[in-house]
């Protein structure tokens, strides 16, 4: 069995690169490497990306049948059930499983705000690039910040590519908001009277909060060896503690929100009620596009439970299992041994080494282990590609490269150097 997860993209030539990588069980643990990177003659439709992968999976003696799953984004060319490029590899494999990044939907779901914190963004952005997109701006704005003595001198661009760029930006703006606005007055910019609404600042504060919030879940899913179910706990626990901090705002409280709290508490905030409005009205839609975009969390599906941790109390009263499959994992659970075996290896590692006592088992748990649950490995080979292949060397055939920096598997050097012939001194 094994399982992929692709993306595709546009290299600094203008050339579209399809990078696929292949997670697949060897005898102790699983595995996870680049698959192949290759770039596309013609169209970036589904059919063609199909026609490359398809010719390396039979020009490597891989079956389709093998495939578990696919993980890419949700672009139509991907996803599509007529001609994209799902449509075309169920055509030889029925079963494939199609898996939308978790990391993707994550992002997508943090998009939607009510109009006024969408308000407060857009314009926090423009204050950025007022200030950074002129150099003249931006020096001037450095030896202000020298001259007061600021812990920070720079302010960050906003990038709607990069997945953590909103709450950096806007907790350096608010660090530096006193600065800013002392800078913006100088130069007599209308942007100066945002910073002297108090009500815009505690927005400000409480987007810098949320998204620092949203980095942390967005970090803690990225990462070598991740799997759907890991991923698909951390999503659980986020949306609990985006309902406990509903809970919080309900009762007009922001302690949970460290900047807003604090700034609230030095400048003594008298419609802290409207703020909380705002913040309740957002936390909601929030709530609401995760749960939208998870929907098998909030339907409290616990019938894999057992793969992550068969020993836990009660674990076999909701695995979804044949009857004969619950006595094997109660045999299973009941086992000192293998207890104290699972706390010292990975889940993985675990499930492979009972494969020869509980082999039907074994079979299911690997099967919910091996697909990818994110396309984060495509996402650090597109960084790589972009260091290898600059402006300066726009006519490098990257794939083989590309392959070499991204692999964890170490060169047969002595095979390698085998086949060369040494120049001899003469």
């Amino acid at each position: 069995m094994f399982a992929l997860q692709l993306d595709e993209s546009t290299d600094v030539s203008g050339e579209a690169q399809v990078i696929v990588f292949v997670r697949y069980q060897d005898c102790s643990d699983i595995r996870e490497n680049i698959l192949f990177c290759q770039n596309l003659q013609s169209r970036t439709t589904g059919e063609e990306l199909f026609k490359v992968i398809d010719k390396f999976i039979a020009e490597g003696g891989i079956l389709w049948d093998w495939c578990l799953s696919v993980c890419s984004d949700g672009a139509a060319s991907l996803k599509g059930k007529n001609n994209g490029l799902m449509a075309w590899i169920r055509k030889k494999n029925p079963k494939v499983k199609w898996l939308h990044c978790i990391i993707h939907r994550q992002a997508l779901a943090s998009k939607r705000m009510n109009a006024h914190l969408h308000e407060t963004l857009n314009e926090a952005v423009k204050v950025i690039n007022f200030i950074k997109a002129r150099p003249l701006n931006s020096r001037m704005f450095k030896l202000l910040c020298q001259e007061m003595g600021s812990e920070h001198q720079h302010l960050l661009l906003h990038t709607e590519v990069r997945w953590l760029s909103r709450g950096k930006i806007l907790n350096k703006l608010f660090e530096l908001r006193q600065e800013v606005h002392m800078f913006l007055l100088e130069q007599k910019s209308a942007f100066s009277s945002l910073f002297e609404n108090q009500d815009w600042v505690c927005r400000l504060a409480y987007l810098a909060d949320i998204f620092d919030k949203l980095n942390d879940l967005n970090l803690s899913m990225q990462g070598f060896r991740t799997d759907e179910l890991s991923l698909n706990s951390k999503m659980c626990v986020f949306i609990k503690k985006l309902e406990f901090w509903l809970k919080k705002v309900q009762r007009n409280s922001v302690s949970v929100f460290l900047t807003l709290d604090k700034f609230a508490d030095d400048s003594e905030i008298d419609n802290l009620n409207t703020i909380c409005e705002c913040i309740r009205e957002h936390l909601t839609k929030l709530r609401d596009e995760l749960v939208s975009y998870f929907p098998s969390i909030m339907n409290q599906d616990r019938t894999q439970d057992w793969i992550q941790n068969p020993f836990v109390e009660d674990v076999t009263s909701s695995s979804g299992l044949s009857d004969k499959l619950t006595e094997n994992l109660i045999e299973l659970a009941s086992d000192c041994a293998l207890e104290l075996k699972f706390q010292n290896v990975t889940v993985s590692q675990f499930w492979l080494e009972v494969k020869g006592e509980y082999k039907e088992l074994s079979e299911i748990a690997m099967s919910a282990l091996l697909p990818f649950g994110s396309t984060y490995l495509c996402e650090v080979s597109f960084s790589a590609m972009s260091l290898i292949k600059t402006k300066h060397r726009n006519r490098l055939s990257v794939q083989n490269d590309l392959i070499i920096a991204v692999s964890d598997i170490e060169p047969r050097f002595d095979n390698i150097l085998a086949k060369k012939q040494p120049q001899e001194s003469h």
